[in-house]
């Protein structure tokens, strides 16, 4: 049995969280494999780490003293090493980095200083080995990720490691800069660790026991999902949920490894799996619900629009040429729409209008703003008749308009999109209908 541990910044901020880790790791010798994040926030009003190293950064850069926001960089490692006892100086660590930092190493470079040394901490508490991830895991010149050549890379290197720390979010390119994957990358350190090294399981450690049906801020108490699938997990993270980074799921998909989200302040909760695919039912019907704002919609009408050959091409042809991305593309037989995010939008709208009037000449053009968007997500919805029907009614109950509905032929999740105004409401309306109001485990 082979499990790779990532912990995230929360689980590693101070020395106190150091010590629950270590009693997780140790509790379970199948924990070989341990990827840590730089350390988060200790409190509310607290400072992260790479955000303090982003600030070495901007100083650096300007010109400015880098010895005054270093200082608090050190600080935080130093209470860490005292507050475990660690026999262990990191004084030419500190040096090396006030160097680059001055030499204009980068900010990916300044960044990755946090995992790095979090990693060498750790690795020196665990009695585990250190592997710099800027030796194993490299990018091209264009900061794009090498998959096979990282996984050959990494695999050869751990064959011979039987517990060893790899620190997350960074790795290196050819002449030995530091590249990073975007924030939160260390969930996709640990993955591509997983893969590597074929592990029976990818623990995912954070502040919350797991995938949560529905954002708690919005809805108090909201369950854990127990399983939840790789596509009904990229779906409610594309909507807004969290827990986990979206791209950390297709390193351990290509080899059918689950990842379980875990507690770190909570270990004997059993947090949430991630599979591939699962004969395990759903408590309930609906999976999870997510949701964002700021979008806003192009919608389009012509007459005899369905005739038109290559109309939709042209169309969508408008927003590449203005570089924008689409979010959905709901149609009728007369009628098209097009869902963009508003803040990207706003600055090319008119360019966008006067180029669809130029491509397919519409009768109609009108632009809506303040959108948000709803996800229904669950495996369960599949081959089952009238959620659509109770999401739409839920809603009519509260009086919220629909402003526009979206399902894919997978019938994995249902979109649908109201005002902004709405949103949160919404949100409440559709958790009484699906979860709230079904309190027993779903039936045939």
């Amino acid at each position: 049995m082979i499990t790779v541990a990532k912990f995230g910044g929360s689980s590693l901020a101070s020395a106190e969280q150091f010590k629950k880790v270590a009693d997780i790791i140790h509790e379970d010798p199948s924990r070989r494999y341990i990827v840590p994040s730089a350390p988060g926030r200790r409190f509310d009003d607290d400072t992260k780490v790479t955000d303090l190293l982003y600030a070495c950064y901007n100083a650096a850069e300007a010109g400015q003293d880098v010895d005054g926001p270093l200082a608090l960089v050190r600080e935080r490692y130093e209470e860490i090493i005292s507050g475990l006892g660690l026999a262990v100086s990191l004084d030419e660590d500190f040096k090396t980095i006030r160097q680059n930092l001055l030499s204009h190493a980068g900010r990916s470079y300044a960044a990755s200083r946090g995992e790095y040394l979090n990693g060498k901490l750790l690795a020196a508490f665990l009695g585990f080995e250190f592997i710099d991830a800027a030796d194993v895991i490299r990018f091209n010149d264009a900061d794009e990720f090498e998959d096979d050549r990282t996984n050959l890379m990494l695999a050869k290197r751990l064959k011979d490691a039987d517990y060893a720390v790899i620190p997350g979010f960074y790795g290196s390119r050819d002449d030995g800069s530091i590249a990073t994957f975007s924030r939160g990358g260390s969930d996709i350190t640990g993955s591509i660790v997983a893969r590597a090294v074929t592990a029976d399981m990818y623990e995912n450690w954070t502040d919350v026991s797991g995938v949560l049906i529905a954002d708690p801020h919005i809805i108090k108490d909201t369950e854990v999902i127990d399983t939840i699938t790789y596509k009904e997990l990229r779906e409610l993270a594309y909507m807004g949920a969290s827990v986990l980074h979206e791209d950390a799921i297709f390193p351990v998909r290509s080899e059918g490894i689950p990842i379980n989200i875990r507690n770190t302040n909570h270990p004997q909760d059993k947090g949430t799996m991630i599979v591939e695919s699962t004969c395990k039912r759903a408590k309930y019907l609906v999976t999870g619900i997510a949701g964002k704002k700021g979008f806003a919609s192009i919608n389009i009408e012509k007459d005899r629009m369905n005739e038109e050959i290559g109309f939709c091409r042209k169309v969508l042809q408008v927003f590449e040429d203005n570089k924008l991305s689409m979010e959905h593309m709901p149609s009728g037989i007369d009628t098209m729409t097009v869902v963009v995010h508003q803040s990207e939008f706003q600055h090319r709208e008119q360019q966008v209008i006067s180029g669809i009037h130029r491509a397919v000449h519409p009768d109609v053009l009108e632009l809506e703003s303040g959108l948000a968007l709803l996800a229904i997500v669950g495996r369960g919805m599949q081959d089952t008749r009238g959620v659509a029907g109770r999401a739409f009614t839920a809603l009519a109950r509260k009086n919220i308009n629909i402003k526009m509905i979206d399902q894919g032929s997978s019938e994995l999740n249902i979109i649908i999109a109201v005002k902004e105004k709405y949103f949160e409401e919404a949100i409440k309306a559709l958790y009484e209908e699906f979860v709230t109001n079904c309190p027993h485990p779903r039936v045939d």
